[in-house]
């Protein structure tokens, strides 16, 4: 089976990783877990606008920005394009050192500071070509509302995630680690409201 493209064109997916043999969506536990976590990323980000538009436009001329078509990165580090700011990236990413940020959680900002700074591509530079083979075929990837009640059909009622499970000392066995104590937290300020994203 060939690699596809799903919503934007960039991430590539292995056909047999995402689909059934009929052409639909597996379920998303039936899916390994790197092409899931892009899957699921790609549904909130298909809508968004084109990072380089953004940047020109801000959100004061947002109805300006192209709509994203395009994908490079890592989920939650990427950067979105339309086809008239793609060949900046790809100069940006092939003749400005970006080629060097791959796999870095600066990836992203490292492009947007660059174009913000006034980085562009010369006249005239090249994307890429696309071939799009039978794009009808492809199914439409399921929306945030699908992707949750598939993550809901396998929760259990009641179930508990013990977060300790998840931490640094995830790996250790050390069953004589002493639980927290009221006295632990002395100085620790918990009505402090501290910012978000």
């Amino acid at each position: 089976m060939a690699k596809v493209s799903v919503g934007l064109r960039g991430w590539r997916f292995e056909e047999s990783e995402i689909f059934t043999d009929e052409g639909e969506f597996k379920p998303l536990d039936e899916i390994p877990e790197d092409p899931r976590e892009r899957l699921m990323r790609l549904v909130s980000l298909v809508e968004e606008p084109c990072d380089a538009c953004y940047l020109v436009h801000g959100d004061e001329e947002i109805q300006q920005c192209r709509q994203a078509a395009i994908v490079y990165g890592e989920p939650r580090e990427e950067v979105l394009l339309c086809e008239h700011h793609e060949p900046d990236f790809l100069y940006w990413f092939r003749e400005a050192d970006g080629r060097d940020l791959v796999g870095d959680a600066v990836f992203a900002d490292a492009f947007h500071e660059w174009f913000a700074d006034g980085g562009r591509a010369p006249d005239g530079y090249g994307g890429l070509e696309y071939v799009d083979t039978e794009p009808d075929e492809l199914p439409s990837p399921p929306d945030a509302n699908e992707i949750q009640r598939r993550l809901e059909e396998n929760f259990v009622e009641g179930e508990r995630i013990d977060l300790r499970d998840y931490g640094p000392d995830a790996d250790d066995d050390d069953e004589d680690a002493t639980p927290l104590t009221e006295d632990d937290l002395d100085g620790v300020d918990l009505d402090t409201d501290y910012p978000t994203r």
